[in-house]
């Protein structure tokens, strides 16, 4: 695949992506920090570093909309200027997102002009709304897990709402480093869905 669309996101082994009481202000909940401490090792020509270089080097970003405000709709430019498309449910009239931004209400139509903008680089998700409205879409192609060895106890999961429907994933890639296992999954699609 050319230009996958793959989420990646630091997770605790018991699903959480943020400690309890995320908001603005205390944006990775209580304790959430400690999911990025891996990050610490962002520049090195370790394997975090590697993963970070790989992220940095997509060419679209799809956001959910809570952790691109959260994220204080990163004065609309993620990185390097990429296109940022914010999957909504709805679009307030005169809400119109800083910069490289733009809102989108339906998760095909975002991830078709994600890919787009992409070109033939990788498109980045961010959140775990994005990240279920696109697996029900059958546009979630890969995952990145940064799986940090804590168990927070409470917050924020990743899949909480994702449904009942079975997924099969493919590990594609394992990267141990400092306080992290880095998880690559391919999201296994059936004939029908292509």
């Amino acid at each position: 695949m050319n230009n996958p669309i793959r989420l990646y996101m630091s997770m605790s082994l018991d699903g959480y992506i943020a400690g309890p009481d995320d908001r603005p202000g205390q944006e990775l909940g209580r304790d959430g920090g400690r999911l990025f401490n891996w990050l610490d090792d962002r520049e090195s020509d370790g394997r975090s570093g590697q993963v970070y270089r790989e992220a940095l080097a997509t060419g679209a970003v799809i956001s959910g909309r809570r952790t691109f405000e959260l994220a204080g709709r990163w004065q609309g430019d993620h990185h390097d200027g990429v296109p940022i498309f914010v999957l909504t449910h709805q679009v307030e009239d005169g809400d119109v997102p800083p910069g490289h931004a733009r809102f989108v209400t339906d998760a095909e139509d975002c991830a078709r002009q994600a890919r787009a903008a992409a070109g033939d680089r990788p498109v980045m998700v961010h959140g775990a709304g994005a990240a279920q409205a696109l697996l029900r879409a059958g546009q979630l192609d890969e995952m990145e897990i940064h799986l940090v060895p804590v168990l927070l106890g409470d917050g924020r999961r990743l899949f909480d709402h994702l449904g009942s429907d079975h997924i099969e994933l493919d590990l594609i890639r394992r990267l141990e480093d400092r306080d992290v296992t880095h998880l690559r999954y391919r999201v296994h699609r059936t004939k029908e869905e292509g």
